[in-house]
């Protein structure tokens, strides 16, 4: 009998190539959990970004990966209902974006690997037990310290020096929010500003508060970190606008919808980062042997059309971070 006739004949069953064997594999299950709506433009360049890093490490979505979105659009309640839903469907790992997100999931599994993207002080939200021993199922990317909130209040001075007054819009429902603000508040005495909080709950909240707020002149905006102040981001930029407030934010979209100026890190690039984290953990790594990372670029960005606009003259230095 010739030799393929007997490999053809082995236990009754036709052998495969390996190759073949491997594409017929079950893929491997990746849950992602965002903090906006599927729609967002940001959340797209989030996705994409995190795509394009897991697809030049091999993974291809449909082929040997299965990636599941879930979308929060900062509602508290979707974020424990999506997160249950990713949890019961066993996948091999978790990606949450923000706070809320990965505090979600932990709530739901302390074993299915997480992966978090945008997290601040993941130490003091009790997160991650150490930076650089995170523990337990989870690891990932912070997005800043509070300190960098005292740069947005430094940014937004050095654009507007007559500024004497400055509405910092927050999330008082987070703990991020209570951070950034308080980081804000330590700086506030020294540039000689005095400091209004305006809650980010709902529209209506924010612009009776920001139209209250412009009564009184030589005021400015700082708007922190949180998924709200990103959901209402085009109403805050709009008011701005209107009221003529010069405002720092912390991310470069901001700046892109018609904000003033920004300080923050690139966010995409710690989607294409987490990818290699979720590669090293479908390869058998733990999350508690992966070190938390920070980000490792920041960039200033000022929308020069809006600086025109509001009257202000930039720094010649602060000039060269144009938009």
């Amino acid at each position: 009998m010739k030799r393929r006739q007997v490999l053809s004949l082995i236990g009754g069953a036709t052998l495969m190539p390996v190759g073949v064997r491997a594409q017929q594999a079950e893929p491997r299950r990746i849950g992602v959990l965002m903090n906006l709506t599927a729609e967002d433009a940001e959340s797209q360049e989030r996705v994409a970004s995190l795509v394009q890093g897991l697809t030049s490490l091999g993974w291809v979505d449909g082929r040997n990966v299965r990636i599941d979105y879930r979308w929060a659009a900062a509602d508290p309640v979707r974020f424990r209902t999506h997160a249950a839903e990713l949890a019961a469907s066993a996948p091999d790992v978790i990606l949450a974006y923000t706070s809320q997100a990965v505090t979600a999931v932990q709530q739901v599994t302390r074993t299915v690997p997480i992966v978090f993207v945008s997290v601040i002080d993941p130490v003091g939200a009790n997160v991650v037990e150490s930076l650089s021993h995170p523990g337990g199922n989870v690891t990932g990317f912070t997005v800043f310290e509070y300190g960098i909130s005292a740069k947005w209040l430094e940014l937004l001075k050095e654009l507007a020096p007559n500024l004497t007054r400055a509405a910092v819009v927050r999330d008082a429902a987070i703990a991020a929010g209570i951070g950034q603000f308080a980081a804000i508040q330590t700086v506030a005495p020294s540039f000689g500003v005095e400091l209004s909080a305006i809650n980010v709950r709902d529209k209506v909240e924010i612009e009776q508060a920001l139209t209250a707020f412009m009564r009184r002149p030589n005021g400015g905006l700082t708007v922190t970190a949180s998924p709200l102040a990103t959901t209402h981001r085009d109403l805050i930029i709009e008011l701005a606008a209107r009221l003529r407030l010069p405002a720092v934010y912390p991310f470069r979209y901001y700046v892109a919808g018609g904000g003033l100026a920004s300080y923050g890190p690139d966010q995409n690039d710690q989607f294409r980062r987490a990818a290699a984290y979720v590669d090293r953990i479908l390869k058998g790594e733990k999350p508690a042997d992966l070190p938390v990372q920070a980000p490792v670029k920041y960039e200033i960005v000022i929308n020069l059309k809006t600086a025109k606009a509001l009257g202000l003259t930039v720094p010649p230095l602060l000039a060269q971070a144009d938009y």
